[in-house]
């Protein structure tokens, strides 16, 4: 039996032992995490673009030069682990900013509106874990799901939009994808006036076929106001193509059923996509016809969280469907010239379900060329001209921007 003596001793070493790996083990973490920290990406986004909006009515033509800035950091992996820093910056370069922001309150009833408020604030900033099958993150980030039609970072306007969120993707084979993001604050395009706190779920399933892709989802949306504000969308596209002798054939369909609840309210309405296209000699064509509906002209099927400048004309008439519905009729053409890729597409609006005041609802012309120049430059035009009708005015909207990545 051994004594006190021995049972000090050995105890002790034990001790030594215990303390000498802990120390070991803090050592080399330490490294780790100074080598992530140290080995990192920084990158930056520049974006100097100029605005110009004329519309019929009592306002002041507008016109804005403005710079963003973005400036970010992303450190090295740490087991998997690894975090983003991104700040973003907007400002009126050359005292031109007669525009107006209302949101903001920036010279608001005075011009036009461009959307492009003076700011400084944390576009992202979330800390991440990656392996072969999970991407995992936390913190402010973006979220751009399925061409962003229902979800994403409205990446046009200087100030985009980006979540505070919980969001996993998760890949368990290879043809199948599954998203899930629960949002807390929704930071939109006017810098910190207009954010707002809500409890939104987010789920996107993806299976990936021979002739495209089927996806169904469900966006279950809350501003956390305390009050009864549900908006719930459930829906399935399939998107994809096909080869047809040397033409490429392209295709869309979607269907999506809303449903808005309040205390005093509790409207219906769907949502339909028939997109259908051809590649050739290097011109792609699109016919397309997308139908917001509407529950009897009392309610429009909304997407709050999109990028809604993709959709329904350039000119950004259409952000909050008419309580009528919206059926876009359009078509598209695009292909290469002078080292570039342009683009020109035409919209017919009207009505889901007609009123004594809402039935024709105008038109749209888009035009667009963009050229890069190198991995770093970019260059671009961009014009917007609606026809409007039903009590919309008649816009004209024209931007010219030179980018710079690295």
């Amino acid at each position: 039996m051994k004594n006190s003596n021995q049972s000090f001793t050995l105890n002790k070493r034990v001790w030594c032992v215990i303390v000498g790996l802990v120390s070991i083990s803090s050592g080399a973490i330490a490294d780790e995490l100074t080598t992530a920290l140290t080995s990192g990406k920084p990158s930056a986004d520049f974006n100097l673009r100029y605005e110009s909006v004329e519309q019929e009515n009592g306002l002041k033509d507008a016109s804005a030069l403005t710079l963003r800035t973005r400036l970010a950091y992303t450190t090295g992996k740490v087991s998997g682990w690894s975090a983003l820093v991104e700040m973003e910056d907007t400002r009126i370069v050359l005292g031109q900013g007669d525009y107006s922001v209302p949101q903001t309150a920036y010279q608001s009833g005075v011009y036009s509106v461009i959307a492009d408020p003076e700011h400084t604030e944390l576009d992202q900033g979330f800390v991440q874990y990656t392996s072969e099958t999970i991407t995992a993150k936390i913190g402010r980030q973006v979220i751009a799901w399925d061409g962003q039609r229902f979800i994403g970072h409205v990446g046009w306007r200087q100030d985009r939009q980006t979540f505070d969120a919980v969001s996993v993707k998760y890949n368990p084979r290879q043809d199948l994808t599954l998203n899930y993001a629960y949002i807390t604050q929704r930071n939109r395009i006017f810098a910190e006036a207009q954010d707002q706190d809500s409890k939104d779920h987010l789920f996107n399933a993806s299976f990936k076929t021979r002739l495209g892709t089927l996806t169904g989802y469900g966006y279950v949306l809350e501003l956390d106001n305390e009050t009864e504000n549900d908006l719930d969308t459930f829906g399935v596209s399939f998107v994809g193509s096909a080869v047809a002798g040397e033409t490429k054939l392209l295709y869309s369909l979607e269907y999506a059923n809303q449903t808005s609840q309040t205390v005093t309210t509790d409207f219906s309405a769907d949502y339909m996509l028939a997109e259908f296209g051809a590649v050739m000699g290097g011109i792609t064509a699109k016919l397309g016809y997308e139908s917001l509906g509407s529950d009897d002209a009392a309610y429009g099927f909304s997407t709050p969280l999109a990028t809604l400048h993709k959709f329904n004309g350039w000119a950004d008439i259409f952000l909050t469907t008419p309580a009528q519905g919206l059926v876009d009729t359009y078509i598209s053409l695009a292909g290469g010239a002078l080292g570039g890729k342009w683009m020109a597409a035409y919209h017919s609006f009207e009505a889901d379900n007609a009123s004594d005041s809402v039935d024709d609802l105008g038109s749209e012309l888009d035009l667009q060329y963009v050229r890069a120049y190198g991995p770093h430059y970019s260059i671009g035009l961009k014009y917007a001209a609606y026809s409007g009708d039903s009590g919309k005015v008649d816009t004209d909207k024209l931007w010219a921007w030179l980018s710079a990545k690295f």
